[in-house]
């Protein structure tokens, strides 16, 4: 009972911030559209039909994984909350950087302290640990599966065009950033 109620507020959190963030997080610069190429659009149809497939899945009861006593379940919701734990910190470290859209802002600066020490996109790693910490949840590797898969390769897309706006933005630097750090799991990946 207490576990159903404690996932159904945080994911009702994570999807109201995640409303929040893509109306008031979008970039006025110009060359956004141009940048972005189509990533975020291609990163939430992923998002919504990975999560929506996921979700049934783990509703229905196919794939799940008999433990006693919630154990996945509540390694699932610790794992959302970690995760959005992880965006938050990134969200919040960048601050005026932080769009929705792959953008380059008037007086950017690659952000270098904080989890952006460790790895170049803490953001979209704390998104993917919700979402395996979501598939879990349910008890269900082939939530798990589905929600994941889908996400982490729109995540890889979406990454690559980031890099090469930024790869164009500040050359040098940010190769030489990019070096010093993984994308998204420190000193692995």
């Amino acid at each position: 009972m207490y576990v159903s109620i404690i996932f159904i507020l945080i994911s009702a959190f994570w999807l109201l911030s995640e409303i929040i963030l893509s109306r008031k997080r979008r970039s006025a610069t110009k060359d956004s559209s141009r940048l972005d190429k189509s990533s975020l659009r291609f990163l939430w149809i992923a998002i919504l039909l990975a999560v929506f497939l996921g979700v049934f899945l783990g509703l229905k009861g196919i794939g799940f994984i008999r433990v006693r006593h919630h154990f996945l379940s509540i390694c699932g919701i610790f794992l959302m909350l970690l995760g959005l734990i992880i965006r938050w910190t990134a969200i919040l470290s960048l601050r005026k950087y932080f769009t929705v859209d792959v953008s380059i802002l008037p007086s950017h600066q690659i952000v270098k302290k904080g989890l952006y020490k460790y790895i170049r996109h803490p953001s979209y790693a704390g998104s993917l640990v919700s979402f395996l910490g979501l598939g879990l949840a349910f008890s269900n590797w082939l939530s798990s599966i589905v929600i994941v898969v889908p996400i982490l390769t729109a995540y890889i897309y979406r990454m690559q065009v980031e890099e090469k706006a930024l790869i164009q933005a500040f050359g040098d630097e940010y190769l030489d950033y990019s070096k010093t750090t993984k994308r998204l799991i420190p000193k692995i990946y």
